[in-house]
């Protein structure tokens, strides 16, 4: 177990349980999104926490409407819906990874899966949310798009995106590898 990233998570229940994290204070009028960086080989070890966090606030701080989630599992589920989970897998057998990159851009399109995300976890009437899975849906999705896709739907809800990289406070560097090339405006959740 990395102890400098559990010291960490263990500030985040804290910090996103305030009354200014919920209540958006200091934020000057900002959107309240916020980034939880973390070197990739912490992955497990985010994961771990989450279902922690996922926990106690549900048994903790059932006053609360906060939704998880993974990126993973809702881009299966979307796939799923509009049945193309099985044709992708297919195309992958045959034509291989660049095809299915090809073949998916369209219906992963963040004006498709956004509305989807709002939609099926009801954001909109969330107090919190929390989204991870970042680095398991790379490069068929990409976190800097989808918040730049969540503005305007969900610029009043605080977000928290736990990110397997590097944020600068402008810059999102994934795996510490593949930069964005995008400035990307967020509070970064706690620093190391």
């Amino acid at each position: 177990m990395n102890e400098s990233l559990q010291q960490r998570l263990n500030q985040i229940p804290d910090m996103i349980l305030s009354e200014d994290f919920l209540k958006k204070k200091g934020l000057g009028g900002d959107l309240c999104f916020w980034i939880f960086d973390y070197a990739p080989e912490g992955e497990l070890q985010v994961r771990e926490f989450l279902t922690f966090l996922n926990g106690m606030l549900s048994s903790k701080h059932k006053q609360l409407n906060v939704v998880h989630i993974n990126l993973l599992e809702d881009m299966i589920a979307y796939l799923k819906d509009r049945d193309l989970l099985d044709k992708a897998f297919d195309l992958q057998k045959k034509k291989g990874d660049a095809a299915l990159l090809k073949a998916l851009k369209g219906p992963l399109h963040m004006d498709k899966f956004v509305p989807f995300l709002l939609e099926h976890h009801q954001i909109k009437d969330q107090d919190l949310v929390l989204f991870s899975g970042v680095g398991s849906v790379w490069p068929l999705l990409r976190a800097h798009n989808l918040l730049n896709s969540l503005h305007a739907d969900l610029g009043h809800v605080p977000l928290v995106l736990f990110y397997p990289g590097e944020y600068t406070g402008k810059d999102l560097t994934l795996f510490n590898r593949i930069p964005s090339n995008n400035y990307y405006r967020a509070f970064k959740l706690i620093s190391e």
